[in-house]
């Protein structure tokens, strides 16, 4: 993308508009007692990049790993279509931002997700249906690693290599954790790429935490197949506190948020 002023600046603008994502997403889970924040920045940057330099007004996205809503909430305040006021009732009595995506009343939401692994078969469903209204509309799922232990994932990868749905993309946030411990301990994959191939896809591999390689893995739709990107990622990442089974579950500590808010600005300063 170097070789482009304007693809240059508008990579340093979403640097910029990450940065302040990350401080509010942090405060977003210290204010509200809210778990998950482990798996929400590990897929913090996946989303911006998405939204913010990927997806059109006409695309799709459905949010598999429902438990990093926050994550998701904070990308659309960051585009003006969550205001700052609604984004303060995250997890509070009455709020239409739950800890898990409820898909009633906000437009980007589709669906009420987090019961896992529903995502890629919601997305194959949206991606075949715009073939059928003959709309260029892209569809985009992100998931998480853990998400593929579970068959409805395969199923609907199959579906989808079978449809030839090449206006599907999924991303898979592999941060190497899941709700019971490591994903390869509870059950491993081992090479989730090569699986994936096998039935089929286009599979990619990208830096989860890099906009640029992001960016790189969906620059080319595939042609004739379903995408897959995987991202590799660290669970927490920046949090020095949050690549742990603890940060699946556990609120933000006084300290750990104290230490956590500077360790961020200080990689803004870097």
């Amino acid at each position: 993308m170097s070789g482009n002023p304007a693809q240059a600046a508008d990579t340093l603008g979403l640097a910029v508009k990450l940065r302040e994502a990350r401080l509010r997403l942090l405060d977003l889970h210290k204010d509200a007692n809210s778990g998950h924040i482990g798996g929400n920045f590990s897929c913090i940057d996946a989303l911006m990049t998405l939204h913010h330099a990927v997806m059109g007004a006409d695309d799709r996205f459905v949010l598999s790993k429902g438990h990093s809503a926050g994550a998701l909430y904070v990308t659309l305040w960051s585009m003006g279509k969550i205001s700052e006021a609604e984004l303060q009732t995250f997890c509070k009595e009455g709020t239409k931002f739950p800890g898990h995506p409820s898909g009633d009343g906000i437009p980007d939401l589709l669906f009420s997700t987090g019961s896992l692994g529903h995502g890629p078969s919601l997305g194959a469903g949206l991606a075949l249906a715009a073939r059928h209204q003959q709309s260029n509309r892209h569809v985009y799922v992100l998931c998480s690693d853990g998400e593929w232990q579970e068959g409805g994932c395969w199923e609907a990868l199959i579906f989808a290599v079978a449809q030839k749905l090449d206006n599907l993309t999924i991303l898979i946030d592999q941060n190497g954790w899941q709700g019971f411990g490591s994903t390869q301990e509870v059950i491993g994959c081992a090479d989730l790429t090569a699986r994936i191939a096998a039935f089929g896809a286009d599979v990619r591999r990208a830096d989860g935490h890099d906009s640029n390689a992001i960016l790189a893995a969906l620059a080319e739709p595939a042609k004739g197949a379903p995408r897959v990107v995987i991202l590799d990622t660290v669970k927490g990442n920046g949090l020095h506190f949050a690549d742990s089974l603890a940060s699946h579950y556990l609120p933000v500590s006084a300290d750990e948020y104290t230490a956590g808010r500077e360790a961020l600005q200080r990689e803004d300063e870097a």
